[in-house]
């Protein structure tokens, strides 16, 4: 409490002993008013202090509200094969992993009571939906959830802080976000988009895969990921390729002003086109040089070529705006 008000509660406390102890001393005749007055006096004083303390009290109350326990939630489905299971999550946590059998296995984890988690299964289709409640925060409206589904099944995730993960599946995957961090590792046979505006995204050990990803500005890391079509579209993010772009599949990674990276070992094979209309354009490899080009190459600006076995070469697109590129080769440690 301010000085100035202490002082306030000091004149009204004192005003109000002179005026109680003038009373009691008409009605108590005969009794010595500095004994009266003294007992007055620190009666007050004691119900002063008292208010005080309340006060301080319930202001510490209300500076540091006490938060509650977390909610565990489980929900389990019996799903046949290839099933679908969709999770969309306002704030928190997706992870996916395959489990042992044909069941749908939800761990959810509420930080609050104003958050709920709603569930439907439709024929083979499991579908969880995050219900904020009236006055839900991103902290308070926050869910994780830990998934096991069928290795088979198609799964739909959308959470708008994430992080969301799936590692270990065959079906097709969806994953969206806005500043979610996307990781996806150790996939095969499945088609994988993933669409995000700010988050990171991490593709690792993606095999024979239908892969699309778009970006506005989160940078995107593609490591051994391969299949008859891999495509980056991002605005401002950085595209970083690590790998041996397959055998004969489509790859088309593209920026904007981001810079786009590709390191690939000595033994790849692959038609590879690379041009940046402002940005700067370099290779380290030695490219068997091609006859017939889309455009005019133009030496720190474009480049066309071949690596490897023209007969099983992938097809490679670099294109950039203001971005740099650079082709590498991967060295042996």
């Amino acid at each position: 409490m301010s000085g100035r008000k202490l002082a306030t509660l000091g004149a009204v406390s004192g005003a109000a002993s002179q005026a109680l102890t003038g009373a009691l001393c008409g009605a108590l005749p005969g009794t010595p008013a500095g004994l009266i007055g003294g007992a007055v006096t620190r009666a007050i004083a004691g119900a002063v202090f008292g208010v005080i303390a309340a006060g301080a009290l319930v202001a510490q109350a209300n500076a540091a509200p006490i938060h509650a326990a977390p909610i565990h939630k489980d929900l389990h489905f019996n799903v046949s094969a290839r099933a679908g299971v969709s999770v969309n999550n306002a704030y928190g946590s997706i992870s996916v992993k395959p489990s042992s059998g044909n069941t749908v296995s939800i761990n959810a984890l509420l930080f609050s009571d104003k958050v709920e988690v709603d569930s439907n299964q439709t024929g083979n289709r499991v579908d969880i939906q995050t219900h904020l409640l009236p006055g839900a925060t991103v902290d308070s409206g926050r869910v994780d959830y830990e998934i096991l589904v069928p290795a088979d099944a198609s799964i739909t995730l959308h959470s708008s802080t994430g992080p969301l993960r799936a590692e270990k599946l065959h079906g097709d995957l969806t994953l969206e976000g806005a500043d979610a961090t996307v990781d996806v590792r150790d996939i095969t046979s499945a088609h994988v988009h993933v669409k995000t505006l700010n988050g990171p995204v991490t593709l690792t050990n993606v095999q024979d895969g239908h892969v699309e990803v778009d970006s506005l500005s989160g940078d995107v890391t593609l490591n051994r990921v391969t299949g008859p079509l891999v495509q980056v579209i991002s605005t401002s993010g950085g595209i970083n390729y690590i790998g041996d772009f397959g055998d004969s599949g489509e790859y088309r990674l593209t920026s904007h002003s981001g810079n786009i990276e590709a390191t690939v070992p000595e033994t790849t094979s692959a038609n590879v086109s690379a041009s940046s209309v402002r940005g700067e354009v370099h290779d380290d490899i030695p490219l068997q040089p091609r006859t017939h080009t889309a455009f005019i190459v133009k030496q720190g600006s474009a480049f066309v070529g071949t690596m490897g076995r023209a007969a099983v070469s992938s097809t490679v697109v670099l294109r950039s705006f203001s971005g740099k590129i650079h082709l590498s080769k991967r060295t042996s440690k």
